[in-house]
């Protein structure tokens, strides 16, 4: 049984970690959760209450339609070391020290301006692109945490 909360946890969790991260942060936690400061830090701490807060609210129905056994314990665990890991990388310049130190800086700049291949119009302008390195790194982030939340939610 414990296998089969940790899948359907994790499910709940990565749908929610979508949503919270993509429909319900707001433009200004986006724009600001990275600068240095109390700004910054305030704009993070607003996103990562308002992320968590749409991961317990996607819980809940699974916990209470389906019967899931899961424990206050187990939750406040799970979902306090999601948020944790979450405001960590959010925070921006420790995900890019993380990934400079892994050897990763140039794929994290990849897809802005300051990437050495960065794409270009015709005109040599800046071509923006849908996706860049840094985001892919923060949501990989994201997801590894969302499963030791998810394992921490079902063994407790």
């Amino acid at each position: 049984m414990p296998a089969t909360v940790f899948a359907a946890v994790f499910i709940a969790l990565y749908i929610a970690h979508s949503v919270g991260d993509h429909w319900v942060q707001t433009s200004c936690q986006a724009a600001t959760k990275g600068q240095p400061g109390w700004t910054g830090r305030a704009a993070c701490a607003r996103h990562v209450m308002t992320l968590t807060l749409t991961k317990a609210a996607v819980l809940a129905p699974l916990v209470l339609l389906l019967d899931m056994p899961i424990t206050a314990a187990g939750l406040a665990l799970g979902l306090g070391l999601d948020a944790a890991s979450h405001y960590w990388a959010d925070r921006r310049t420790t995900l890019a020290r993380l990934a400079r130190t892994c050897g990763l800086a140039e794929f994290y700049s990849l897809g802005t301006s300051s990437h050495p291949a960065h794409p270009v119009t015709a005109d040599g302008g800046y071509a923006p692109t849908l996706g860049t390195g840094a985001y892919a790194l923060d949501q990989s982030w994201h997801v590894l945490w969302l499963g030791i939340a998810s394992l921490a939610i079902a063994a407790l």
